[in-house]
């Protein structure tokens, strides 16, 4: 029997407040253990929550983004329960009234493959649509290891505990890893875009946790679905779900029953443990945050938020494969991070050639990039930088050739392609007069393969190519070169 994998995905995005949900205590990643706290957000007896304003307006946001309905009031919520890094005891969540309800993201089913050119189009999409967007407040971190002497101890920090999140919650309507893997890549970027979460899962300001459940090929009825979480990363999402869809089909092929479970991810071994049995909704006992009025969002303040909504990937995509001429492919991998946006359309503000700057960015500054494991943020190449050698190239100054080496150095060193040119006396030559006398020198020292050529054996022409640029350290003018080589060789 074949299986169909159901999959519905919950994330968590941390927002880019400067302080927290209920307090003004700081939201800083990384600083020393238990040094952001305050007596509300440890929920100390006799202290009230003071609702961050920041916080609704960007859950607004990311909701419009969306395309949700934004509830007229929502209500926050106790969800009780009783964890280490939970100090109230409860977490200040939203239940049945959340901020907003529905909404969709239109994902990519069929990646467009390299290389780039022709014969790229447009992949197939899939709409996903979303249960709900709902604000709360993050828990603290435990902490089971890497301090010197504490072996078999654990520890919390309490830094992260009411830090600002969105939980943005999928229909099961995703159908493999893949597929979850595309939905997750997109929300991030959205909310890069949205500049509402900085989107790091290393850091834990992005999570994502996955119901993943399988069913015969075919049938309405949903198989029981099992919670895996602890993955960090897109490759971790993809792998995790995977194994635990090959895991359920093959219990349930052993006639075992599927248990409604929340499973780890281990990286290491690869797999997924049990960690307790799922929680229901009932089990958290929620109930109205008392010390909270609803939240009341009218027509003026979306109208507000709608208005200064910036492009959107898919937007922006249709502009550079509409306006730029890009590919489809080229475009997607572009807006894919708004980072690598920025850095193109900066580079084509200084010297407007879409094409050749797209092409010097995905497959140049991308790859070494991609090797030293940077982002395009820590890069040394600018955009003025980048922009300043795509315009030597275009004035005939470096050829293709000489340009890969240049833009090595530039790489590695930040400076200017016009100043390693001239350290090096790499400058282009473009003097006719100046590569006719190579090619006159070349042909005369090769008289048997200029008779060669000349009975027909034409494929001698990349030889005399290469051994003019040869004798000119790889500085002729390509396209001169070429039509002067003609010339010479048919007279």
């Amino acid at each position: 029997m074949n299986y169909e994998p159901v999959i519905g995905l919950e994330v968590h995005a941390q927002l880019k407040t400067e302080t927290k949900a209920f307090c003004s205590c700081p939201t800083r990643f990384g600083a020393q253990p238990n040094t952001q706290i305050c007596p509300v957000c440890l929920g100390l007896p006799g202290t009230l929550p003071v609702l961050n304003r920041r916080m609704v307006e960007f859950a607004i946001r990311t909701a419009l983004a969306f395309h949700g309905e934004i509830s007229k009031d929502s209500v926050f919520a106790r969800k009780n329960y009783f964890y280490p890094d939970l100090p109230k005891g409860y977490q200040i969540s939203q239940y049945d009234r959340p901020l907003a309800v529905g909404g969709y993201l239109d994902i990519e089913t069929k990646v467009p493959s390299p290389p780039r050119g022709e014969g790229q189009g447009e992949g197939a999409t899939r709409r996903i649509r979303l249960v709900r967007i709902h604000m709360e407040e993050d828990a603290g971190k435990l902490i089971h290891e890497g301090i010197p002497g504490s072996e078999g101890s654990s520890f919390v920090d309490y830094n992260r505990a009411g830090v600002p999140l969105i939980e943005i919650v999928s229909e099961p309507d995703l159908r493999s890893p893949e597929e979850a893997g595309s939905y997750l890549r997109l929300l991030r970027s959205v909310v890069q875009y949205l500049d509402v979460c900085d989107g790091n899962m290393e850091e834990g300001s992005l999570r994502c946790d996955a119901n993943v459940s399988v069913r015969p090929e075919g049938s309405e009825k949903y198989g029981t679905k099992v919670e895996v979480k602890n993955m960090n990363s897109f490759k971790s999402v993809e792998a995790a779900i995977q194994y635990e869809i090959d895991r359920q089909i093959q219990a349930i092929a052993a006639g075992e029953r599927i248990v409604q479970e929340t499973r780890l991810w281990d990286a290491d071994p690869q797999k997924t443990f049990s960690m307790r049995s799922k929680e229901e909704a009932h089990d958290y006992r929620y109930f109205p945050e008392p010390d909270l009025i609803p939240v009341m969002v009218d027509a003026a303040w979306i109208e507000k938020v709608q208005g200064g909504l910036p492009e959107l990937p898919d937007a922006k995509r249709r502009r550079f494969v509409e306006a730029l001429e890009l590919s489809h492919y080229d475009a997607s991998v572009l807006v894919s991070s708004k980072s690598i946006a920025d850095f193109f359309e900066k580079t084509i503000a200084i010297y407007n050639k879409p094409k050749m700057a797209s092409n010097w960015i995905l497959s140049e500054l991308l790859r070494y990039l991609h090797e030293e494991g940077r982002g395009i943020e820590q890069s040394r190449v600018t955009p003025q930088l980048l922009a300043e050698m795509l315009r030597m190239i275009g004035d005939g100054a470096l050829s293709g050739k000489m340009a890969k080496e240049i833009f090595k150095e530039v790489y590695q060193t930040g400076a200017s392609a016009v100043s390693i040119v001239e350290k090096k006396g790499l400058k282009q030559v473009t003097d006719e007069s100046a590569i006719a006398q190579v090619i006159d020198q070349v042909l005369a020292k090769h008289p048997d393969k200029v008779q060669d050529y000349k009975a027909g054996k034409e494929k001698l022409f990349g030889f005399f190519v290469g051994e003019v640029m040869k004798a000119t350290r790889g500085q002729a003018n390509p396209q001169k070169l070429n039509t002067l080589l003609k010339t010479k060789l048919s007279s």
